[in-house]
C-alpha cells in the first residue's frame, strides 16, 4: 500500500501542514527554527513583493495543502496537485470547511484529537486541489507566474521527466522554487535515476548539480537557501531534515 495513503501519513501531514508550535513540538530546547516549514517555503523562496493579484500559482507535491493556502493570500488562482487521493481529500476537505479533525499520535495508543484549520486571512475560494501526477500533468493545465515543488523530487520514480515539463508550466519572468531534503532512496526512485547523491568518473554528483544542469536551459538561478524542517512522528520522536531550496526565475 502506498504509504501516502494511510491514515498515519495523513495525521502526521495533517500536524507537519497545520499543527500549533506546541501541538507539533512540546520541548523547549527543541528545534524552533524547523517549523511552519509549508508556510516558509513561500514567505522565504519567494519574491512576494510585486506579485500581480490576477496571478497564478502552482503547488506541485502540495500534500494536505498549507502552502497552497499560503500562496492564496498572493495569487488570484492557486493549483494543488498531489498524487495522494488521500490527501487531496483532506486538502478539499480544509478548502470546503476550514478545519478537518484528526488525531495526533502521542506514545503507543495514546492519541491526541486535534483540529487541522486554515487561518481566517487566507482566501480558500481562491485554492482548488486535484489528484494528479507531477511526471504526467494534465495537457491543459497551463501556465503559472509561481511554481513549487517542495519535497517532492526525491519521492518521483522518474524525476527528470517532472522537471523537464517546468519550462512549459512557468511563463516566462515567473518564479520557481524546488525544494528537497534529497533522500534518495530505491523504494521511490530507482537508482538510475537519481539527479544527484553518486560517483560519477571518480566524482561526487550533488542533487543541486543535476537539477541545475536541467533547468539551466530554460532559467537562472537565483539563489540558494536551506529550509530546515520538523515531522513528529510521536512525542519523543521527530524527523529534523533540511531542505534545500534553489529558487529560479524563466528567462523572458
Amino acid at each position: 500500500m502506498n504509504i501516502y495513503e494511510t491514515e498515519r501519513l495523513l495525521s502526521e501531514y495533517l500536524l507537519f501542514h497545520y499543527g500549533e508550535d506546541a501541538e507539533v513540538l512540546p520541548w523547549p530546547s527543541g528545534p524552533v527554527e524547523a517549523l511552519r516549514y509549508p508556510v516558509r517555503c513561500v514567505t522565504e523562496c519567494f519574491d512576494l513583493s510585486n506579485v500581480s493579484a490576477l496571478g497564478r500559482a502552482l503547488d506541485l507535491g502540495c500534500a494536505v495543502g498549507r502552502s497552497s493556502f499560503e500562496l492564496a493570500r498572493h495569487y488570484g488562482e492557486v493549483v494543488g496537485v498531489d498524487f495522494s487521493h488521500r490527501f487531496v481529500a483532506a486538502a478539499t476537505e480544509l478548502r470546503e470547511r476550514q478545519e478537518m479533525p484528526y488525531t495526533r499520535c502521542d506514545e503507543g495508543d495514546l492519541a491526541t484529537p486535534l483540529v487541522a484549520r486554515v487561518p481566517e486571512d487566507l482566501g480558500r475560494t481562491r485554492v482548488r486541489f486535484e489528484q494528479g501526477d507531477a511526471m504526467d500533468l494534465r495537457a491543459d493545465i497551463g501556465a503559472f507566474d509561481a511554481v513549487l515543488l517542495a519535497n517532492l523530487i526525491d519521492r518521483l520514480s522518474e524525476p527528470r521527466r517532472c522537471l523537464s515539463r517546468l519550462p512549459a508550466l512557468v511563463k516566462p519572468g515567473g518564479q520557481l522554487v524546488v525544494a528537497s531534503p534529497y533522500t534518495w532512496l530505491e523504494e521511490f526512485t530507482p537508482r538510475k535515476n537519481w539527479l544527484g547523491g553518486f560517483m560519477r568518473e571518480g566524482r561526487a554528483v550533488s542533487t543541486r548539480e543535476g537539477v541545475q544542469a536541467l533547468l539551466d536551459p530554460d532559467f537562472d538561478l537565483i539563489a540558494v537557501k536551506q529550509l530546515p524542517f520538523l515531522i513528529r512522528e510521536h512525542q519523543r520522536k521527530f524527523q529534523w531534515s533540511v531542505a534545500e531550496a534553489t529558487i529560479w526565475r524563466r528567462r523572458s
